[in-house]
């Protein structure tokens, strides 16, 4: 099983617009922050987490040119926006691709992408569109997608619903306030989670970098990997001031769990 970060920041990115911080200004490629996504390979099979604004850039850079279903966690725009770039697949596999995701989600993809999923709009002869699918997962079902094990997990973010995954050993929750005990409970035993966080003040729909350490410490993995990160942390600096077993990711981040 092999987890590749293909965004890790914010939903303004880093560097932001019109910004001239040091982190803005950083020559540390580790710095350089699209928008969040994810890449799970469980042997031949590919999931991916959410289509960010840079899904094609993000993309291109690992080299990918083919997915099986895409889990999404919520309808923000930082982690939707990118679905046009599912074209790609739906052409290069001859098949629709399924997607997942919350009711609130799939409902908002369903309208702000009308020409999508709307049957009655049809492409001008010599055009596209992506052929995808949507379907509504049930947070704590655990359901089989691509002939995989997933367990969709509730979490808070504001007005959102936000689902977080585990898939075996590794679980991927972005864009939370806080876990509940529920989702603690069936997060327990996993090797590697993603999680996310802002900076180290508080924020009413996020976590704090200081609220994610407490949340993975309380979760357990050996490791976790903090995502969603803005432009008031650099990544050499947050390595120095977290705990063992808790790291910033970076864009192109690969890590191998299990075997």
């Amino acid at each position: 099983m092999r987890l590749t970060m293909l965004g890790t920041g914010t939903s303004m990115g880093v560097p932001q617009i019109g910004c001239r911080c040091d982190v803005c200004r950083s020559t540390d490629p580790r710095d350089q922050r699209s928008r969040c996504a994810a890449m799970l390979d469980i042997g031949p099979i590919r999931l991916l987490f959410d289509t960010p604004p840079e899904l094609r850039v993000q993309l291109l850079r690992e080299g990918v040119d083919r997915v099986d279903a895409v889990l999404y966690t919520h309808l923000h725009a930082d982690h939707v926006h990118g679905i046009d770039d599912l074209r790609s697949f739906s052409q290069l596999q001859r098949a629709s691709l399924p997607l997942y995701g919350p009711a609130q989600t799939v409902a908002h993809l369903r309208r702000a992408f009308e020409y999508i999923f709307d049957d009655l709009v049809v492409p001008v002869p010599g055009t596209s569109k992506p052929r995808l699918t949507l379907e509504v997962l049930n947070a704590g079902t655990t359901v089989t997608i691509a002939g995989v094990d997933v367990l969709p997990l509730a979490f808070e973010h504001g007005e959102a619903d936000v689902l977080g995954y585990r898939i075996g050993p590794v679980a991927y929750v972005t864009d939370a306030k806080r876990v509940p005990d529920l989702a603690r409970s069936r997060l327990r035993g996993i090797e590697l989670l993603v999680l996310s966080s802002l900076w180290w003040r508080s924020h009413p729909t996020h976590m704090s970098i200081e609220e994610a350490i407490e949340t993975a410490q309380a979760i357990g993995a050996p490791r976790t990997l903090l995502t969603h990160l803005t432009h008031e942390t650099s990544h050499q600096d947050l390595l120095a001031q977290l705990p063992a077993g808790i790291e910033p990711a970076y864009d192109g981040l690969t890590v191998e769990i299990g075997e």
